[in-house]
């Protein structure tokens, strides 16, 4: 179970600081896939970098399993079981897919092993196996790489930044697929997505409206989605996908 207590965040910006996330207090209980929306500039990446470690926060506590993780480094965090994927997927030349997906999961894996977590993605594991994580590839195909990274990695709590972002109508379909599979199978684990498309609040257990830094609404997907159709938290037909 994840619990943020009175989590600020803020940047100094003209002299000044700038609140970006104030006093936010969340608790996220294991076993379901919530999905966080909300204007842009509201918080909700800076807010899943400081769950990740990447930030951290000006004030309040951040527990994982009842431990105190506030002052944790981003590879502490890993360890304990939370993972992280990017809005934008890192490129790492000269390291090949396998040798990625062998380190996401800490452990040795045969090809056989990896394959699986790349045909979970859509990826024929053959074409990809030996690729460098290099320019070579596009967009979509980093995406569900490094998705596949994470689902290698089995981390109890896994945040999405805008997984939709910079990729094609037919990994987008796929990437559906992978979250609503992931979905029927976590019972222990959680999953965190920050997403505006309407088909991924459309899989979520709970959805968490974050505006102006702070918590403007939470619910079921059936008590918070239909009040955001038709505004930019829930966006449909996949608009901005290319």
């Amino acid at each position: 179970m994840l619990e943020l207590k009175n989590i600020s965040f803020s940047v100094s910006a003209d002299d000044a600081d700038k609140d970006i996330i104030r006093d936010v207090s969340l608790v996220i209980p294991d076993g379901k896939l919530y999905v966080i929306t909300g204007p842009n500039g509201g918080g909700k990446s800076t807010l899943a970098k400081l769950i990740a470690g990447i930030e951290q926060p000006s004030g309040g506590q951040i527990f994982f399993n009842g431990q105190d993780i506030t002052e944790m480094s981003i590879t502490d965090r890993a360890r304990l079981g939370i993972g992280f994927a990017f809005q934008q997927p890192v490129r790492f030349k000269g390291i090949r897919v396998m040798d990625l997906i062998r380190l996401a999961a800490g452990r040795e894996l045969n090809v056989s092993d990896a394959c699986k977590y790349l045909s979970q993605v859509g990826l024929c594991a053959n074409d990809y196996i030996n690729r460098e994580v290099n320019s070579s590839l596009s967009g979509g195909e980093l995406k569900r790489i490094e998705i596949a990274t994470v689902l290698a990695r089995n981390s109890m709590l896994t945040l999405f930044d805008e997984p939709e972002a910079g990729i094609d109508l037919w990994s987008f379909n796929n990437l559906i697929d992978v979250f609503r599979n992931q979905r029927e199978e976590i019972s222990e684990r959680s999953i965190l997505i920050i997403s505006h498309q309407e088909r991924i609040l459309d899989i979520a257990d709970e959805i968490i409206v974050l505006k102006d830094g702070l918590v403007d609404k939470r619910g079921t997907k059936e008590e918070i989605l239909p009040g955001l159709i038709g505004t930019t938290y829930a966006v449909p037909n996949c608009k901005g996908i290319g």
